[in-house]
């Protein structure tokens, strides 16, 4: 008839894959952006003077002194284990506190409940700046300036705002009716927190501790702050041993800073199933 047009439908599988291609080149951008300073960095590191031969360029000849020179004169494995140590029982410290708290606060009413959570989320905005005054007289008064110890103490509170969120969140996805179970089973609070709650909440929990252990091996501020001798610095601490007032040692400082970034590469490609499992929100199905 006239006037009217044939409507042609549109094919949902052709739409899907024109959505899949347009996800994958977004992805594949993301992954070329977030790679080319790690590439690059790499390239660099084998490059004998990296002033002579700068930009995105394979080295003429692959040069090794700057890895040679962090293993044999540094002695970096020194640093690795101070830096292992007090991030992993900074992290550990800092889990076994907060995931108490995220408990209490994400599946228990009461009077000031609400206050906690705004005092832990507030600490993201307060800048390390405006803590080193009392932090550095706190540590000093302890006996614990220039020792692991104290380091660790600070360790445990850094940054607890992101660990405590996480945590809470996914305490807040398991359903009561476990709880009102175990309860009827004559479990206590500490046996339904330490036999049902955290067994589920582990991926949530293990989350928390990988993001946290990561902050911890490359910070360097409380680090530079409270150690003071060179055999108790943290990883961070050797690139500074490549500048000088009068000159860097740009290949030795490349070669640091690849070795650095091994562990946590290491670290988060092991435990990525964790991330998936915590961010899709749930260990309770079914």
């Amino acid at each position: 008839m006239i006037g009217k047009r044939k409507i042609k439908n549109s094919n949902p599988m052709s739409v899907q894959k024109g959505e899949a291609v347009f996800a994958y080149i977004v992805m594949a951008v993301i992954c070329v952006i977030a790679l080319f300073p790690i590439v690059w960095v790499v390239m660099s590191s084998f490059k004998e003077d990296l002033l002579a031969n700068p930009g995105f360029a394979l080295p003429d000849n692959i040069y090794l002194g700057g890895y040679i020179k962090v293993f044999t004169q540094l002695g970096i494995t020194r640093y690795f284990a101070n830096s292992f140590i007090c991030a992993t029982l900074g992290t550990i410290l800092s889990m076994t506190a907060f995931s108490m708290a995220a408990y209490v606060v994400a599946r228990y009413q009461f009077k000031g409940r609400g206050i906690i959570t705004a005092c832990i989320m507030a600490t993201m905005f307060v800048p390390p700046a405006a803590l080193t005054f009392p932090v550095y007289n706190l540590i000093k008064n302890a006996g614990l300036f220039n020792t692991r110890m104290g380091l660790i103490f600070i360790y445990t509170c850094y940054e607890i705002a992101v660990s405590f969120m996480v945590i809470r969140n996914y305490f807040a996805t398991i359903p009561e009716e476990l709880e009102e179970a175990a309860r009827i089973d004559g479990c206590n609070y500490l046996q339904i927190f330490l036999k049902i709650m955290l067994p589920i909440a582990r991926p949530g929990i293990f989350t928390a501790a990988v993001l946290h252990w990561l902050k911890l091996w490359n910070e360097f501020y409380w680090a530079s702050l409270i150690i003071v001798d060179r055999e108790k610095m943290t990883v961070p601490a050797i690139l500074s041993q490549f500048t000088t007032s009068f000159q860097t040692d740009y290949n030795g400082l490349l070669s640091a800073i690849v070795v650095i970034v091994i562990p946590p590469i290491l670290l988060f490609t092991f435990s990525s199933k964790f991330f998936v499992e915590a961010l899709s929100g749930g260990a309770v199905k079914g």
